[in-house]
């Protein structure tokens, strides 16, 4: 099975992070196709001095990588490709198998731009890449190709100039060919969009490598300057320089920018708020002595859960249970996800003893499995991992039979954070991919489908149990759906929850559909076809239903 996604902008490091989980881990073939923020990188036997300028002087970087070929450049407007195949019948990585593969990326890329209307592209023998002109008096590159091959399993791939700012090649030396030229569609008098670039790339890399059957995923393709699913933290920080005063204001803005992403992504129905919910959506009102009991512990040591702030249905039964799952961090969130229901005022800083007093309640309440969970935290450098390390060292330190599962943001895409993180030996690591590649934008704007792939991908090759949750019923289809279940699989993740979206007030999303039981149980089932461990599927299902239970049979034996 190839599956092609369209990841939108991606940084570099990321998507290298998640090449690697997915040439180590999934047995499927994949085409990712990317752009990346300015960024120079260079194989193990590039030439240094082909790189002119120092990069972060211009707002680069430069990436020593693992492929063939020298010194290269990404950035905006070019479509970057990473194919990880399995190639049929190849075990190695020889020279003549290298070039075998390279000579087909090439037949590919010179296929798609022909379908783009782009006259006289080909091959140069002596330099691997896809030429315009090639056998004129100044031929110039319009894609150029590094790969790696082991074990007949690729890596990286091909960077094409759609609409590329030309002038970052100054910089460089470009592939170390220094009299030969560079150029793009746009330089070539075409105006394709990289839309049509992507679509017609992935068809023809279809044509090539998916025999075995395909599928397609793309998060929603724009024009807009600023990609705000990689804002830095720096640009969140701005975003949040909003007087408490404006906030009606800055919610009636946020409610119509939600419904522009919404029609940008297709979805232009919901039901009403006030539609009666179906039989099977109705949570039972329990105030049983578990739940009472609960509830008595936290309150006097001013703690909060996101049982409580997100609305959880399963509050009632999870507390009856003696279970909780503590929101750390503080109550206000730095991003608006349109289906969350928690406080995005301005954060306060971050209370030092709070770790000390969930512990506390931990071992007051009894627990032998215990939920952590924040909400984003952009304003702090590190993305709030602080806050989780301190609270599992905290709890640790109290008992070693406790097992503790975190449930964290993105931290920004920052690697470090996440590496300390796991060097406190949390029991599972969780991060919730949400939603399908297609509805990302609409659904979490500051977040991104390739990045909690990332994050989940860095945290299974440093050996964590891993788990994320998908909530269904925002205008996806079934096999959307079912892609995104594959992609979970495909880094190796291994416990998934999947539960019905519920509105929580009427300026978050819509609700577009409610999801029939006999539909997550089909998911469920498909789930463990593709490898996934546990699947928790249902409509009252939440990322934290049923923790310890799903689980169970990964953690040590005591």
């Amino acid at each position: 099975m190839l599956r092609v996604r369209w990841l939108g902008r991606v940084a570099y490091q990321e998507s290298l992070d998640l090449q690697r989980q997915l040439f180590n881990s999934s047995p499927d073939d994949h085409l990712l196709l990317v752009e990346h923020q300015h960024v120079f990188t260079g194989g193990p036997n590039a030439n240094l001095s082909n790189l002119l300028i120092e990069p972060t002087s211009i707002g680069a970087t430069y990436e020593p990588t693992d492929r063939g070929g020298d010194i290269t450049y990404h950035g905006p407007g070019q479509l970057t490709g990473y194919p990880i195949l399995s190639l049929p019948g190849r075990r190695g990585g020889g020279i003549a198998e290298t070039r075998t593969y390279v000579a087909k990326i090439e037949e590919i890329l010179i296929a798609a731009l022909t379908d783009v209307g782009l006259p006289n592209c080909g091959r140069i023998d002596r330099y691997p890449g896809v030429w315009v002109d090639p056998n004129g008096t100044s031929p110039r590159k319009i894609a150029a190709i590094g790969v790696r091959l082991r074990r007949g399993r690729t890596m990286h791939g091909f960077a094409l100039n759609v609409s590329t700012d030309l002038s970052w090649f100054d910089r460089i030396i470009p592939c170390g060919i220094g009299d030969l030229g560079v150029t793009s569609l746009q330089a070539q008098g075409l105006k394709v969009s990289m839309e049509t670039m992507v679509k017609a790339v992935a068809k023809r890399a279809i044509d090539a490598w998916g025999a075995d059957g395909h599928d397609q995923a793309h998060v929603v393709f724009r024009n807009a300057k600023t990609n705000l699913m990689t804002l830095s933290g720096e640009d969140h920080r701005q975003h949040l320089e909003i007087e408490d005063s404006a906030v009606n204001e800055k919610s009636r803005e946020t409610t119509k920018r939600r419904q522009r992403r919404l029609d940008d992504a297709g979805v232009t129905e919901g039901l009403s708020i006030t539609q009666r919910k179906p039989p099977w959506m109705k949570a039972r009102l329990d105030m049983n002595d578990g739940y009472r009991r609960v509830r008595s512990t936290l309150r006097p040591m001013n703690l909060a859960t996101v049982c409580e702030e997100a609305g959880c249905p399963n509050i009632y039964e999870c507390w009856g249970e003696g279970t909780a799952t503590f929101l750390i961090n503080g109550t206000r969130c730095t991003r608006a996800c349109g289906f969350c229901l928690v406080d995005t005022r301005r954060p306060k800083p971050r209370d030092q003893q709070e770790p000390h007093r969930v512990a506390e309640a931990v071992t007051t309440m009894g627990l032998s499995h215990v939920v952590l969970t924040a909400v984003a935290r952009d304003d702090l450098d590190d993305g709030g991992a602080i806050g989780f390390i301190d609270t599992v060292s905290a709890i640790k330190s109290c008992s070693s039979d406790i097992t503790v599962e975190t449930l964290i943001p993105d931290f920004g895409g920052q690697a470090e954070p996440l590496q300390a993180l796991i060097n406190e030996k949390p029991d599972v690591l969780n991060h919730n991919l949400e939603t399908v590649a297609r509805l990302q934008r609409a659904v979490r704007p500051n977040a991104g489908y390739a990045r909690s792939l990332t994050v989940l991908a860095r945290a299974k090759a440093l050996g964590s149990i891993t788990k994320s949750g998908l909530i269904v019923g925002l205008g996806e289809t079934d096999d959307e759906l079912t892609s995104a279940l594959a992609d979970l699989a495909s880094v190796g993740t291994d416990v998934v929850t999947i539960g019905q979206y519920l509105r929580p007030t009427s300026g978050h999303l819509p609700v577009h559909r409610w999801v029939e039981p006999t539909t997550f149980q089909m998911w469920a089932e498909k789930g463990y076809e593709m490898g996934i461990h546990h699947v928790e599927a249902g409509p009252l299902t939440r990322s934290s239903h049923k923790a310890a239970a799903a689980v169970r049979g990964l953690l040590p034996t005591p």
